[in-house]
Order: C-alpha cells, then sequence, then structure tokens
C-alpha cells in the first residue's frame, strides 16, 4: 500500500481520536492515526510521586503564553492515548438541561443544537466500551438512561463508606461514581491501584483511549499508527473546499500524506492552533475562520480541590467512589447551578504539607494522609468569545483566558464545607485546598463550537467544518457550553456519533 494514501487520517489519539479509530477500523477503510507523542513507559516512575507530580516527568515540554503574553507551561500530555492516560477516569454524562440554554450567576449558558436525547445512545455505547462501573437511579440529576451501568458500582472503603452515610443523614445524595475501569480479562498485569488521578497506570486498568481506543483500533490490520508525527498544516485543494492531507514533521523530515478525509482530534487547543497554522490561499485567516470563530469560546472549568482534615483516619487505598450532584441544578439559597463534587484520588504529601502548613503546622506529611479526605469540585465556566487560542507571529500558542461564573464555585465549595460541618461535627474539620489556574487545561473544550449556522459556528452538527466538505473534528473543540462535569464521556461518546457518520459516507 502507498503509505502516503488513506482514507481517512485522524490527527491525536486521545478520547476522541482513539476512540474514532476503533469505531473506524470496523468499516475495513485504510486508518492511519498520527500522534506527536510517544508510548508512555510502562516503568515503576508511573506511580512515584516526585517524578509524576513534582518534576512533571510525562508533561508537554513545551511553554505556551497567556493574555498578557507571560509564559506558563500547561498541564497536558503529548502520548499515544493523549490526555486519558493521566485522567482519573470519571466518565459522567452532562445532564439533561445542559444541552439547553440555562442561566448561570455570569450569564446565559447556550444552547446547543443537539439535545441529551441525540447523544443518549452514544452515551451508552460508550460506557460500554469504557467499562464504566457505576449504579443506575440513586443520582439525583441522572438524565434519562436506557439503560443499566454497564459494570457494577465500586465498593467503598470503610472511612468512604462512613462519610457518604453520614452526608446523606445531612440531606445530600451521595452515589457511585461513575469511573472507567476494566476488568481482570482485559488487563496485561494483576490489578493493584496506585496513585490514579494525575497519573499513569501501569496496571492498565485504566479504561483509557490507549489501552481502549488504540490498541483495539491496531488489532485491525486496516489501521496503522505513527508516533513522533507532528502535524504542522493541513494541505487543501486550490479552491480551498477540500482538504487532500497533512503536512507532518517527524523523525523522517518533512512528509506529506494524502487522504480522502482528514480527523483533527488533537484537543481544543491544538486543533484550534492547526487550523489558524494552516493558511492556504483560499482560507487566509486559517481553515475555517473565515468568521473569526476559531479559537474562540474556550472552556476549561472552574476546577478545584477541598480537602478536610479530621480526626477521623481514612486508610482507602482508592477512595474515589462517591460523587454528589445535589448542587448541580441550583442551591438551598439559589436558582443558578453550583456545579459537581467528586472523591479524587488521594493528594501527594508534598501539596498536603504546603496547604496545611499553617493550620495544622506539628502534623507530618504521613500523618496528615492518613486523616485527609479529598474532594474535586466543577462548576461551569461560559464560552466568552474573548477566552481564545492565537498563535503569536513564531506559531507560539496564545491561551487568553479569564474566568467567568466563579459565583458558582465559591459557593459550591461553601455548600460543600458546611454538609461536611453538619455530618460529622465531633471531628474537629480543617479545610484547606486550591483551584486550577490557567495552566490546567485538562478539560479544555468549546474552541471550534459546532451549530446549522456558519456564521456562528465552526463545525457542522457532525462535526464536520462547515467550509470544507471532508474536515472533521472530534475533540471536544465542539462544545458550545462545558457543564459542569468531565468532558471526557461526552468526546468519547461524539467520537462514536461522528463515527458513525463517517462509516456511512466511507461506505
Amino acid at each position: 500500500m502507498d503509505s502516503s494514501d488513506w482514507d481517512v487520517i485522524i490527527v491525536g489519539t486521545g478520547a476522541g481520536g482513539g476512540t474514532l479509530a476503533l469505531r473506524l477500523a470496523q468499516t475495513g477503510k485504510r486508518i492511519l492515526l498520527l500522534e506527536r507523542g510517544e508510548f508512555l513507559p510502562r516503568e515503576p516512575e508511573n506511580w512515584l510521586e516526585e517524578e509524576v507530580v513534582t518534576r512533571g516527568r510525562y508533561r508537554a515540554r513545551e511553554r505556551w503564553l497567556d493574555r498578557d503574553e507571560q509564559p506558563f507551561d500547561p498541564f497536558t500530555h503529548f502520548c499515544v492515548g493523549g490526555n486519558t492516560k493521566l485522567y482519573g477516569a470519571a466518565l459522567f454524562r452532562l445532564r439533561a438541561h445542559d444541552f439547553a440554554a440555562t442561566p448561570t450567576f455570569d450569564g446565559l449558558s447556550p444552547a446547543w443544537p443537539l439535545s441529551y436525547l441525540d447523544f443518549e445512545p452514544y452515551y451508552a455505547r460508550a460506557e460500554e466500551l469504557y467499562a464504566v462501573h457505576g449504579e443506575a437511579g440513586c443520582d439525583p440529576l441522572e438524565p434519562p438512561r436506557s439503560g443499566p451501568y454497564p459494570r457494577p458500582p465500586l465498593a467503598h472503603e470503610p472511612r468512604i463508606a462512613a462519610l457518604a452515610e453520614r452526608l446523606a443523614g445531612v440531606g445530600l445524595h451521595p452515589f457511585p461514581l461513575p469511573i472507567g475501569l476494566r476488568a481482570p480479562h482485559e488487563r496485561e498485569a494483576p490489578l493493584a491501584l496506585g496513585p490514579f488521578d494525575g497519573f499513569p497506570d501501569p496496571t492498565e486498568s485504566k479504561a483509557d483511549a490507549h489501552v481502549v481506543g488504540v490498541k483495539g483500533a491496531l488489532r485491525h490490520a486496516n489501521v496503522q499508527l505513527r508516533t513522533g508525527a507532528l502535524v504542522e498544516e493541513l494541505l487543501t485543494s486550490p479552491s480551498g473546499r477540500e482538504v487532500t492531507g497533512v503536512r507532518l514533521r517527524s523523525t523522517r523530515g518533512l512528509e506529506q500524506l494524502r487522504a480522502d478525509v482528514v480527523v483533527l482530534a488533537c484537543g481544543a487547543i491544538q486543533s484550534a492552533a492547526l487550523l489558524l497554522r494552516s493558511r492556504p490561499a483560499a482560507h487566509p485567516r486559517g481553515i475555517g475562520n473565515a468568521h473569526d470563530l476559531v479559537g474562540r469560546h474556550y472552556m476549561a472549568h472552574n476546577n478545584g480541590a477541598l480537602i478536610m482534615y479530621s480526626t477521623h483516619e481514612n486508610d482507602a487505598r482508592f477512595q474515589k467512589s462517591f460523587a454528589i450532584t445535589d448542587f448541580y441544578r441550583r442551591a438551598p439559597d439559589s436558582d443558578h447551578p453550583l456545579g459537581s463534587i467528586q472523591l479524587m484520588g488521594k493528594s501527594d504529601r508534598a501539596t498536603l504539607r504546603g496547604l496545611f502548613s499553617v493550620a495544622l503546622p506539628g502534623l507530618s506529611e504521613r500523618e496528615l494522609s492518613a486523616h485527609t479526605v479529598d474532594f474535586w469540585l466543577t462548576a461551569e465556566d461560559l464560552p466568552r468569545f474573548d477566552n481564545r487560542v492565537e498563535l503569536t507571529p513564531p506559531g507560539r500558542i496564545k491561551l487568553s483566558y479569564t474566568r467567568t461564573n466563579e459565583e458558582a464555585y465559591r459557593r459550591l465549595r461553601a455548600a460543600l464545607v458546611a454538609a461536611l460541618e453538619r455530618a460529622e461535627p465531633e471531628s474537629d474539620q480543617r479545610f484547606a485546598g486550591y483551584e486550577l489556574g490557567i495552566e490546567g487545561v485538562s478539560h479544555q473544550c468549546g474552541t471550534l463550537r459546532f451549530g446549522r449556522d456558519p456564521a456562528s459556528s465552526v463545525l457542522d452538527p457532525f462535526c464536520r467544518v462547515h467550509a470544507l466538505d471532508n474536515l472533521y473534528v472530534c475533540d471536544g473543540s465542539f462544545f458550545c457550553s462545558s457543564g459542569a462535569v468531565n468532558p471526557s464521556l461526552t468526546i468519547m461518546a461524539n467520537a462514536l456519533r461522528v463515527g458513525d457518520h463517517l462509516a456511512e459516507r466511507l461506505a
């Protein structure tokens, strides 16, 4: 086979690209996956806090610029599987109302061109594919489901079970966290859940886009993967109406590869940057950018951690097992949505020491870790026009971002603190935490929103770039709003939806 002749080239192997590759592998068409990174090594350092957290062993070696052109190090990863290699595998569906226009503290969160029911069958398929454990019927804000979760919920460890019971006693509704975790026969190593959130998983228990999507796709002879392949530009026909292929840089030098269809799945920031970087004569402002929308409406959630120290000992090895959505739609003192709460993996000890150095100066890192419970809070941010991805003249990524809807996050944090204080009044609690800054791009979305009107959206409802016949985007770029849950499952579900469309097109 001519190595420059493909039916489909997919650029990126994360939640969107890896899932799409697996779906299209069944078609028998010639599929090429391009990944700028390499396979993330399975090594002892995968679970070493000093290596992963302190030294950032697996993070991208890039520096981006903020709105004021000050450099920062983005928390992102270039490897097969993308950011899912280090995600926490919390796989939530957006709520049904997230697809409709929703008032917030900071303005209106816009409607999507499709409804939740349009996505529901694909959510179900994505949950099956990514081995999601959960329990239907106990999430108070659960959207309609066509069936149960494919896997049973994870059991709470004793301290977590007791805390969930206490929180239920003060009127909240903790429910099993939907999490992607593979069964023993699906893994190549024994189950041994070590550090999870923000860490690679050498046991391959975590259901990420590499072990589920890419590995599954590569079992088909019609699919190939090239790593170390940085796509620098998209190539188009003279009319600009069709993409003809890609120009990439690798150890082989500069190359051009041709394809009938090209799909971008680089992540919301990098996909937008690639379109801006590609400027054929027919698209002098960047492909798809006739209306100055490429890279705009960037969202990444208001994300942060709340860590509770108490006199109750917490010996949980894997505490990430319940979530709370009681404040997702509204709070007792407000009709505006606040967001979601979930348990996260245990914080590294250096972080704990820094956070509690003033409140609890006499405790060692070990003592702190043995008495803390860690929560992750997510509130929606809004798709502001000026929150955007740009390129500086040398082609460097500039991310202009001002947080929105911060009141929702503040109230969500206060609501959780109040609930914990009511639930365990005897436990001499102390609270600390942090919020992610601009470098926290794990939940990136919205830079190439989809819609029916080319004047107000970059992609059509099937995530095809309006201006081109055969260029698609299959990552978090298409989001119109961010909701307040992790975006991964929605990206995976949409990849299956777009995959069905492409399979029909290619037939």
